[in-house]
């Protein structure tokens, strides 16, 4: 193993190198946010192709590029690079276990894009190569640092609302359908579960914690990809959650969290809210807001820089735990729905590693 991590870890001034994998709109977005923090370098990009790692690294300002050649992929080439010390996975999803577990072997600290990975035996596999190296590894769900997010949860730790008894949360937009795009992708884990579910599933898990049952019902399409799929979830003493995720339809993007004392909603979008609507004991209705000048990316790239410095291979905002267990819940809901992509089938050393990865 490398030895960023011996090398950082209790530096609390060191500047930390990144390396971003794929150049496609989400990490343009985190980029943007990547590059407002005063400890980060913007080291190398990666890309399947030249000119898109070129003009990614000359928009943002990256020192290096990388793109796939015959010899090697971009992505892990970037790996080779010694001056990297952490990365940043946005890749489509069927390819995060074979890139992030490429970036472990190479001795680098990852954040990956949310979902970890398709199912729950790749994200076990992907925790224990983390642990056995010793180094940082972290899903990105943004929304879990947000400070609405973590307001919210301060809320009903001080019992504003009494217990929660149950949470209601949607998220769905109406999908172009394109058998090209990743969204509606078999292979590329397509479908509304694992794209937008994970955000209605956070909030679930915040308030109510895991569930002792869960029950999916949807529809899927002509390629076996979920278009809307409901998730119940039940918890001792008659708790629930009702979650609904879709890429067929709009819908308000709120959560709703009701307690024995009050509730409590969130503004849209529920992954990333402004404004928090509270009713509490005292049953006056108030709003409280969160103005944000960065797209909200920040708040997780913040943590991940600061556990590497102090030496934590997981966030206790984003443990390991959580993560396997919301991926067991994911499959579990494709179990029910008959939902099966390339990757329950197999994880080859060589998966994701053709013309498609490091996009």
């Amino acid at each position: 193993m490398g030895a960023p991590g011996e090398n950082i870890a209790g530096n609390a001034k060191r500047v930390l190198r990144w390396g971003v994998v794929a150049t496609g709109r989400i990490a343009h977005r985190v980029t943007r946010d990547l590059a407002c923090l005063e400890d980060a370098e913007l080291h190398a990009v990666s890309s399947r192709s030249e000119d898109s790692a070129r003009a990614f690294a000359e928009q943002h300002g990256f020192a290096l590029s990388y793109h796939d050649t015959p010899a090697a992929t971009g992505h892990r080439q970037l790996f080779a690079d010694p001056m990297v010390d952490v990365v940043y996975i946005a890749t489509p999803h069927a390819q995060h276990f074979e890139v992030a577990r490429a970036a472990l072997d190479a001795g680098k600290h990852v954040l990956c894009e949310k979902p970890l990975t398709i199912n729950a035996r790749e994200a076990r596999e992907l925790v224990r190569l983390a642990g056995e190296r010793g180094l940082f590894l972290m899903e990105a769900v943004w929304t879990r640092f947000l400070p609405a997010t973590r307001r919210v949860l301060q809320l009903i730790r001080e019992g504003e609302i009494g217990a929660v008894r149950w949470v209601q949360a949607d998220l769905g937009f109406p999908a172009v359908y394109d058998p090209t795009d990743r969204l509606w992708d078999p292979a590329a884990g397509g479908g509304a579960l694992l794209d937008l579910a994970v955000y209605p599933l956070t909030w679930a898990v915040a308030a109510l914690g895991f569930p002792a049952a869960l029950k999916a019902k949807g529809h899927l399409n002509q390629d076996g990809v979920d278009v809307q799929t409901t998730l119940s979830l039940e918890y001792p003493e008659g708790a629930a959650a009702q979650l609904i995720s879709s890429i067929q339809s709009a819908g308000p993007g709120m959560v709703t969290l009701s307690g024995t004392a009050g509730w409590i909603r969130t503004g849209a979008p529920l992954y990333n809210p402004r404004t928090v609507e509270i009713c509490g004991r005292d049953g006056r209705t108030r709003i409280e807001e969160f103005p944000e000048d960065t797209e909200g990316f920040i708040h997780e790239l913040r943590e991940t820089a600061r556990c590497i410095r102090t030496g934590l291979q997981e966030s206790p905002l984003m443990p390991w735990n959580d993560t396997v267990q919301v991926m067991q819940l994911l499959d579990e809901a494709r179990q029910q729905l008959g939902l099966r992509y390339p990757n329950d089938e197999v994880s080859s050393p060589t998966a994701g590693t053709g013309p498609t990865a490091g996009n």
